[in-house]
């Protein structure tokens, strides 16, 4: 594969749709290149207070989910059992995407995704930090304007957008992350529960 007919299929992931909003019938739901960018966003915002090299971390917000044009969104859930594909199998067929995706790409870009995938480095852990941050605020823009049914056979346990705050909450490892989860979370509930002033 050439280096331009990578990159087109990369852009794959401006109509990929983040499949836990749709299970959750979100109207008109954000894609996983809206995600990355939001995710780069948080990176910029709040990388000098993780002491993070915010450089390295905008690369791999931007190439973290890279695998996905080939893949397509598969959305964690709170519940094991609930998972459509395992989590070793999701792995294997990100390992195979990328092989074919990031070949013909700079090396500096299979090298920022196997980094973030591993979550050794500080960056690593800060990105994907960001990345449940995302999620979060995502969901608490979609509760604020009211963007889905409520209605949805995929989500017994949870009501509203809760199983996006259940997952993310437990995969934090960063005071960066834990303290913005804690922020968005008061205030998603507050929209929940109809008494939220954003302002």
């Amino acid at each position: 594969m050439e280096t331009i007919d990578a990159l087109a299929e990369a852009f794959a992931l401006k109509d990929e749709r983040r499949t836990g909003w749709q299970l959750r019938n979100v109207s008109d739901p954000e894609s996983v290149a809206d995600h990355a960018w939001g995710v780069a966003l948080l990176c910029l915002q709040y990388g000098d207070e993780a002491g993070v090299d915010v450089d390295r971390a905008l690369g791999m917000a931007v190439v973290h989910d890279l695998a996905e044009a080939k893949t397509g969104d598969i959305a964690t859930r709170a519940a094991e059992a609930d998972q459509r594909v395992s989590a070793d199998e999701k792995r294997r067929n990100e390992l195979e995407a990328m092989d074919e995706l990031a070949e013909p790409l700079d090396g500096h870009v299979r090298e920022l995704w196997e980094e973030y995938e591993a979550r050794e480095t500080p960056e690593a852990k800060f990105v994907k930090d960001m990345d449940l941050v995302e999620m979060c605020l995502q969901a608490l823009v979609y509760e604020r304007e009211r963007r889905y049914d409520g209605e949805s056979e995929h989500f017994e346990e949870y009501e509203n957008l809760d199983e996006f705050f259940a997952t993310a909450e437990p995969r934090l490892r960063t005071d960066v992350g834990r303290r913005l989860f804690e922020a968005i979370e008061t205030r998603y509930e507050a929209a929940r529960d109809g008494t939220d002033s954003p302002g």
